[in-house]
């Protein structure tokens, strides 16, 4: 696996993604700049130290005076604490920096996935979305707080001691800056090198988070699959693709500072060369003291210079995740609320609820027709009324588009043709905020978040008082089995409600669905894994829940549809057959022989065969 494993090597640093970057830190700018401020201050007291070196050797070391050196100390103080106080004013901004990037970057990443459309998660890796928000977040805060502003130091520090040296000595500084360009080349080769090695590495932890959550997520069925040998393998495979691009980017990190210390240690051996020739000739062109503070600078110069070298491998590193938190900031949502539409509505961090008019319940289809990919029609042409107050179930194979049509009631998806109203108003004239607000969801599998049974309710509607929270329970017949925990509503549920059973965990999803007092209620198949018992319970729930509410039932158990207003059998998209339960069964169709094949007992057949022929 490791061999197949395809390396780019024309990949470099993308300037443009790194500005689009910092563009997102823009609250942590004046950090920034204060931290350049003192890198830049801490460059130029480094350049002055060989500056008083040389003048201390020449002047009072040579030359055996002592007049000045009062003077001569005290500046050199001043330099040693200005410089001081340039490293704690990098160091705790530099820390303050890095924590506040990580927040910053980590809210707006997840503000952008409560934004982000249904068909996002629909195709974008588990793993990948808390990379990206966890180990990526905390990597490009790391790399911009000390990376970067470390990166400026090092030019800073470059240029002034460049120019220094050409003020004392113009060849000897030429033999310095001609080493340059050649760590620039053996800079740029490995550099594109890592980079790529880099890039596998942050894919394959991302495969690697991915492969975690499903062995957690799976663990049951794993188990009863007997998988726990395969999914080793499996795991193996990515642990080592992951080592194999590691160690090639490792080995090429090892090789990269290495050489150029080599460059630098021939430039400086030049520079003891000529210059201790003029010493050694008293052409006098060049002092000890002279000499001294260029191989000083020689030898400083050179150390930046490797600096920037690790920090742009460290960048080559860093851009893959830079890549994916600036994908994730910048993927625009399937599905949005127009400009027009958000200034009368407001949106979801800033509602605007006086602007928002009531929905009595009128759906309505209107040739809509939509995919989810150009090869996959689900729906076409479909077209449907429902009156405010209606109860429509809809029944069909697996596959046949019913999740669908309730999924684009909730706005959860557009049409790609035809349009959707409620209350003879096309959904996308509204806000989706206001939309979902007047909606109640009740899914086959109900989440539930940490925390208690009580807060559970209450995200049904945040401003709800505790004892609407225990009528609302009442309402659905849950408020018994909730009394038996062990603190009551303040029982804390566990991660997904996993300290409850599926039926108790659906009664409080009605429970926190009804709180909200929805005008459009959805059932998505919430009998279908529960016991018969639990289900009776559910029955007196939806008995409750749909009273006076427009509502859609997606059925697998027909038993719950019996006193719908209007049954939908959906095929390949399209109603084949429509009605009251009692007329469907006159029909003997589709529906008829669905029905009737959900029971086994001879005496419950004639019973429906008597009833059908009534």
């Amino acid at each position: 696996m490791q061999q197949q494993q395809e390396v780019d090597f024309t990949q470099k640093l993308d300037a443009g993604l790194w500005r689009r970057l910092i563009g997102y830190m823009k609250p942590y700018h004046k950090h920034l700049f204060a931290i350049m401020g003192t890198m830049a201050v801490s460059a130029v007291c480094d350049t002055l130290f060989p500056l008083m070196t040389r003048e201390a050797i020449d002047r009072f070391m040579l030359d055996g005076a002592g007049a000045g050196v009062g003077l001569f100390a005290l500046r050199y103080l001043l330099i040693v604490l200005t410089q001081s106080l340039c490293i704690f004013a990098f160091c705790h901004l530099c820390g303050r920096a890095e924590c506040g990037i990580n927040r910053h970057i980590r809210a707006l990443c997840f503000r952008r996935l409560q934004e982000l459309s249904f068909s996002y998660y629909d195709t974008m890796p588990v793993g990948f979305i808390i990379s990206s928000i966890t180990s990526d977040t905390a990597r490009l805060g790391e790399t911009v707080a000390w990376g970067l502003v470390d990166l400026f130091w090092s030019g800073c520090y470059i240029i002034i001691t460049a120019a220094t040296m050409l003020m004392l000595h113009v060849q000897m500084a030429l033999l310095v800056l001609a080493v340059m360009p050649v760590i620039a080349v053996v800079a740029v080769w490995f550099q594109m090198r890592i980079l790529a090695g880099y890039r596998i590495v942050r894919k394959t932890n991302s495969q690697i988070t991915g492969a975690y959550n499903e062995g957690i997520m799976g663990a049951k069925t794993t188990k009863t699959l007997v998988r726990e040998e395969a999914n080793c393998r499996e795991f193996a495979e990515l642990a080592g693709t992951m080592r194999f691009a590691s160690i090639r980017a490792a080995v090429l990190s090892a090789l990269f500072l290495p050489i150029v210390t080599s460059l630098g240690a021939i430039a400086t051996a030049l520079v003891l060369w000529k210059g201790g020739s003029e010493v050694y000739a008293m052409t006098g062109s060049v002092t000890i003291g002279t000499l001294a503070a260029f191989i000083s600078n020689a030898t400083g110069i050179f150390e930046p210079i490797s600096n920037i070298a690790r920090i742009f491998a460290d960048l080559q590193a860093t851009q893959a995740a830079a890549e994916r938190v600036v994908s994730t900031l910048e993927t625009e949502p399937e599905i949005w609320d127009t400009p027009e539409v958000v200034e009368q509505f407001g949106d979801s961090f800033q509602p605007k609820k006086e602007n928002w008019p009531e929905i009595k319940g009128d759906v309505t289809f209107s040739h809509v027709s939509f995919h989810y990919n150009t090869s996959e029609e689900v729906l076409h042409d479909f077209s449907l009324e429902v009156k405010a107050g209606q109860t429509v179930a809809l029944v069909g194979e697996t596959g046949s588009g019913k999740s669908t049509i309730v999924n684009l009631i909730c706005r959860f998806y557009e049409p790609t043709a035809g349009e959707i109203r409620i209350d003879g108003v096309d959904t996308r004239k509204r806000s989706m905020l206001w939309l979902q607000s007047h909606l109640g969801y009740v899914l086959q599998q109900p989440h539930l978040f940490s925390g208690t049974v009580r807060e559970n309710i209450r995200f049904g509607r945040l401003d709800a008082t505790d004892e609407e929270i225990e009528r609302a329970a009442k309402m659905v017949d849950a408020d018994g089995f909730i009394r038996t925990l062990e603190h009551g509503y303040d029982t804390q549920v566990g991660e997904g409600g996993n300290r409850l059973s599926t039926g108790q965990k659906q009664l409080i999803s009605f429970a926190r669905a009804i709180i909200a007092d929805p005008a459009i209620f959805i059932l998505d198949e919430a009998t279908s894994s529960v016991d018969t018992e639990t289900e009776q319970k559910l029955q007196t729930a939806i008995a409750t829940a749909l009273r006076g509410r427009t509502s859609f039932i997606i059925a697998h158990r027909l038993s719950t549809i019996r006193n719908a207003d209007m049954i939908l059998v959906i095929r390949d998209g399209k109603i084949v057959e429509q009605g009251s339960h009692k007329s469907l069964l006159k029909q003997r169709g589709y529906y008829y022989r669905l029905y009737v094949n959900q029971f086994r007992e001879e005496g419950e057949r004639a019973t429906f065969e008597q009833a059908a022929n009534a």
